[in-house]
């Protein structure tokens, strides 16, 4: 079930990311929200530029040695960081047929139960995550190229999850003591006009 345009999506919001939860927990999320922005941000340029080098290292007959290996860094960053980014926005894929089709009432509890779960799955893969990270760091595994520890690329990994899981532990709050239904702290449920149902 589409819903119009007037009871659609998310709250008024500028260019730039605000928190609409209250005191410290607004000053965190805000923190969290601008260092995310800026490691995607740099995580995408640094991998363009990283790329455009190297293929004209390559015409003119060398090529970069570390290249792939740096490449590598930045996508694993830019994957982790993109999903705290991504929870925070409400852009994470939907399975919503049977979702829609119930009412109000029973969206929301099932909203909070979906957040609540999803939350903790978060931070079991962060704790799993931290565990890999050890094990890695203990063989002593060093990148051929860069000859840095191979541990240090995956450390955005639990911190990437644990940041998605404080986020849907937030949506949860929100839909608690909130009386719409949200799909991230400051959007909420609907769909976009320029999206298309299948």
């Amino acid at each position: 079930m589409k819903m119009g345009s007037e009871d659609q999506k998310s709250e008024p919001h500028s260019e730039h990311y605000e928190s609409t939860l209250p005191g410290v927990i607004g000053m965190f999320d805000n923190a969290i929200s601008r260092i995310e922005s800026v490691m995607l941000a740099l995580g995408v340029m640094l991998m363009a530029v990283n790329t455009i080098a190297n293929v004209i290292s390559r015409a003119i007959g060398s090529t970069i040695f570390f290249s792939e290996e740096l490449n590598r860094i930045l996508i694993i960053l830019i994957t982790f960081a993109g999903i705290g980014y991504a929870a925070r926005h409400g852009r994470h894929i939907r399975m919503s047929a049977l979702y829609d089709a119930l009412p109000p009432k029973t969206r929301k509890v099932l909203m909070i139960v979906i957040t609540v779960i999803t939350a903790l799955t978060m931070f079991a893969l962060c704790y799993f995550a931290v565990g890999y990270i050890a094990k890695v760091a203990k063989s002593g595994r060093v990148l051929s190229a860069m000859q840095i520890p191979v541990y240090w690329i995956y450390l955005w990994v639990p911190v990437g999850f644990f940041i998605t899981g404080v986020q849907y532990a937030l949506t949860a709050l929100k839909n608690v003591v909130q009386k719409d239904i949200y799909l991230s702290t400051h959007v909420l449920e609907g769909y976009e006009e320029d999206e298309i149902e299948i």
